[in-house]
This record gives structure tokens, sequence and C-alpha cells, in this order.
């Protein structure tokens, strides 16, 4: 017999009662559900990079899985209630754990693509089967005949879309800056549980035979008790996986409001500094970056400088070596990188303590909407741009037209903006795009390169560009806003490769402190 044509459902309250509860099941699924497939989403950017194609990788994999899933569903139909019971069960253990095995099989396996795509699928088919089962539910509820199918059907969607903006919000928002990654994955597969198993043990209860009962019952504990188990160890695995990663000498691991900000090295070591697994700093040979980027910009008036990232310190360290510097603006988006980089010995020691100088001021502010809100017009000498890798698809605004357009209103007539635009050699298109970009905003620039890392740096993927080798240079470009900007300093040379077909390549310099 069809579902449709069967009883209503002997309920253990008012059959509103029970309609309300079955709709409230589908609110927290449906945020659960959500929160698995971010968590997906931003694990998979954080250990593989490149956030655009990790997203379209989930969503459009769990897309298809999820119609796979509601086809499925139609064999559980006449047992609803057991069908979705043990779906929820399976969907919090498989989403709860699914952030702690991509984690793992990053770290010991070496990647995590495989792991990614079989997590959205295995989600994907589970979130999927959901509707079509509580579809049944709530029809079992009240089969008189003046109930309206549709509205039925527009109450059920109203719920599990609510929801899922309640999960969309909580992620970012609450779970994430709270718990972790980690432990918000762990969380969202307990509530999810045990919303699924006291909606079908108690309002459905007699539906299930004897065996259902205790075969749901038994489910329920099981998931939850490995759930409160890998709850109770993540901070165990957390500190194995991160010297899996890192190595062994991670000194500082914080999840801040942004990012996840790893600091490695001996406390008399000089220290290296990843941000969302990317390395950003390494003491072995940040000099060569951070004199580069400063040195050349601050070849004429400098009484004013902006910082735009530069968090860590050392930009501003090479800044404040010049005595006549009257004021420094750092604008840095994470306080929790400048806290570190205020008292951290060994990473306070690595930049001369610059924080504590008189001369400076700190914005906590997205660099892009500083300029745009806040920035005083005609105010800066130099315009320092020490920001996420262009390679890197969420700092794509910072290299826009527009963000060059509104650092060139910040500077005065004569002032210079010095960008760090990604290796040249490695990433040609990317440097020399940079370059056009702020040619369009109404600059004159000059092309300059450092050598990369020296030889005999750790080896290692190098994680500001996802995986590989170091990149062989830094690539860097000084502009100015009337009249070609000052030279870096050495006779012309080879340093970044021609510049696109079509165009013609600015002077390339290789800053003389580097020359090799």
């Amino acid at each position: 017999m069809p579902p449709s044509a069967r009883a209503a459902a002997a309920l253990p309250l008012r059959q509103r009662a029970g309609r309300f509860l079955v709709l409230f099941a589908v609110f927290v699924c449906a945020a659960c559900g959500l929160v698995y497939e971010l968590e997906l989403v931003a694990l998979a950017s954080y250990l593989i990079g490149d956030s655009v194609t990790q997203a379209s990788v989930v969503l459009s994999v769990m897309v298809f899985a999820m119609g796979v899933g509601a086809l499925l569903a139609k064999r559980l139909r006449c047992r609803a209630a057991v069908g979705f019971g043990l779906v929820e069960a399976a969907l919090a253990l498989v989403g709860g754990c699914s952030a702690l095995v991509l984690y793992a099989a990053f770290a010991w396996a070496g990647g995590a693509r495989e792991a990614l795509v079989a997590f959205s699928l295995a989600i994907g088919v589970l979130i999927g089967a959901e509707i079509p089962l509580l579809m049944t539910l709530i029809q079992r509820i009240s089969h008189r005949p003046e109930q309206d199918p549709g509205g039925t059907v527009a109450d059920l969607f109203a719920a599990d879309y609510v929801g899922a903006l309640v999960g969309g919000l909580a992620f970012p928002f609450l779970l994430l800056p709270w718990l972790g990654q980690l432990t918000s994955a762990l969380l969202t597969g307990a509530v999810n549980v045990v919303a699924g198993g006291a909606l079908v043990l108690w309002l459905f209860a007699r539906d299930l035979t004897g065996r259902e009962r205790w075969l749901l019952a038994v489910a329920n504990v099981v998931v939850l008790g490995v759930l409160a188990t890998a709850a109770a160890l993540v901070d165990d695995f957390e500190r194995a996986a991160r010297r899996a990663v890192y190595g062994e000498r991670v000194r500082v691991a914080v999840q801040t409001s942004v990012q996840e900000v790893v600091l490695t090295g001996g406390a008399d070591e000089p220290p290296e500094l990843f941000l969302d697994g990317r390395l950003r700093v390494s003491g072995h040979d940040e000099r060569r970056y951070h004199e580069a980027l400063v040195h050349p910009a601050m070849r004429g008036r400098h009484g004013r400088v902006l910082i735009l990232g530069g968090g860590d310190g050392l930009a501003l360290r090479e800044v404040l070596r010049y005595a006549d510097v009257e004021a420094v603006t750092v604008v840095e988006l994470d306080p929790g990188v400048v806290r570190l980089a205020r008292t951290d010995p060994a990473l306070a020691r690595l930049n001369d303590r610059a924080y504590a100088d008189p001369r400076v001021r700190v914005v906590h502010a997205d660099a892009f909407r500083w300029l745009r809100e806040a920035a005083e017009p005609g105010v800066y000498d130099v315009v320092l741009s020490d920001l996420p890798d262009p390679g890197i698809t969420a700092s794509t605004k910072l290299y826009s037209q527009e963000f060059y357009g509104l650092a060139a209103r910040a500077l005065d007539d004569s002032g210079r903006l010095a960008v760090h635009a990604g290796p040249s050699a490695s990433r040609p298109h990317a440097y020399w795009t940079v370059d056009a970009t702020l040619r369009a905003a109404g600059f004159s620039t000059r092309a300059y390169c450092v050598a990369g890392r020296r030889s005999g740096f750790a080896a290692g993927p190098d994680r500001s560009t996802g995986g590989g080798a170091a990149p062989g240079d830094w690539g860097f470009l000084l502009a100015a806003v009337s009249g070609p900007p000052p030279s870096p300093g050495a006779p012309p040379g080879h340093c970044s490769g021609p510049a696109p077909a079509g165009e013609l390549p600015p002077s390339t310099l290789v800053h003389p402190r580097y020359a090799e």
C-alpha cells in the first residue's frame, strides 16, 4: 500500500504539534546539511587552495548526489520512519567526521582531493534522501481530505530554506570563530543525530517495530559515542596533524576570527609564520623580501607611510629604519596577527618590536574598504601593498583597478606605491596583469625583483602557491602617479620574462642589494 493511502499515524500529541515538530526537524536537518557543505568548502580551500575551484567541486558534486539520494529514498518510503532515522544517523556520522578525515588525508596521505569528492558524494546522497522521507512522515500525521498537499510542500520547503539560512550564517559567524573547523563539524553531527533520532523514536515510535526501535537507539548511541570520543581527542589530533603538516616545531596555533595562524620554530630560531596553511613569513629569508618591497619606494619624500597588510610588522620594521619618517599607518585585517607580532618573543624580535614605536598607528580593517571609506586623500608619501599573493582567489579585489585607484587617491602628487605582484618567473601572466592594472589605474610603473628563497631553505611544499616548489623570485612593481617612478637602483637585468604579447615591458630591474 502506498504511503499516501495509509492511515494517519498514532501520535503522542496533537496533530498540529506533530506537524510543527516535523517542520522543526526539517529546519534543523537543513541547517546541519549546509554546515557540512560549508565545512567541506572551507577546509578544501584551506588544504588544497583555489577556493573557487573547491567550492565548484563540492557544490556540483553534492547537488548531483542529492538527486541520486532523492531517487534512492523512494525505496524507503514504505518504512519512512526507520529509513529517516537511519539516514540521519549516517549523515551525522559522515558529516561530523568529514573534517577530521579530510585533515588526516592531507596531513598523512599527502592529498585530500579524493576524500573531498567522496564526502561530497556521500553527504549529498544522504541530504537528498531527507526531503522525500520527511514528506512521507508529514503526510502520515494527517490524511484529512481537506488537507492541501501544495501547502504541505510549501511548508516543508520553507522550513528547509530557513534552516539553510541559519546554518549558512551560523558557520562563519559562530561555529568557525568559536569552535574551529573540526569541532564545529562534530557538534553539528551531534545536533543532527539528536534531532533525527528524537523525532523518530518519540513522535513516530508507534510506527516502528520493537527491532527497529532497538536498531535506531543503538545506531544513535553509537554515532553520539563516536562523535563525543572524537571531540574529546580533537585537540590531540590537531596537534599531531599540525606536526605532520608544519613539522615538529609548532609553537603557536590559533584560530582567529579571520584565519588559522601557525608559528613554527624554536624560541631562539628565526620563526616561520603560516596563515591558513600558506607560508607567509620565513625568518630565514624574509629580509630579502621586505627590504626589496620597502626601500625602493622610500627613495624620495617619505614622511607619511601607509602599509596595507603587513600585520607581522616586518615591512614596518624597514620603514622605521628611516629616522625622518613622521607617521606610519598599518591597515591589517586580522588583529590576531598583530597581537602575535607584538607579544611572541621570536616574532617581536624579528620585527625589532616595531609596534612599540610611537609613530605607528594600527587600523584593523579590510584594506579595500578602508581606502574607500576612511583614507584621507593626498595624505601619504608612500603606500606599501604587503598583501596576500595575487594567485589566491580571495585577494583578487586587492589587485583590481579600483583598488589601485583608491591607493592613488590616498597618495600625494609625488607619492609612490610599491606592490608585491607574485613570482615573475613562474607566474608571469599574473605578474604582468598586475602591471597592466596599475597602468590602467593611472600609474607609471617599473618592474623589479629579487631572487627567491636561499638554497638550503627547509624543503616542503610552498603553501603560498598551493603546492609545488618555492618560487624562484619575488616580483615587485614600483608605481608613481605623476612622472616615472624612481629606479630601484641597478642596471636593467632580466628578471621576470617578457611581458604579454602586444604590451611594451616596463624597465625590468634587479635590486642592487640582492643582484646575484
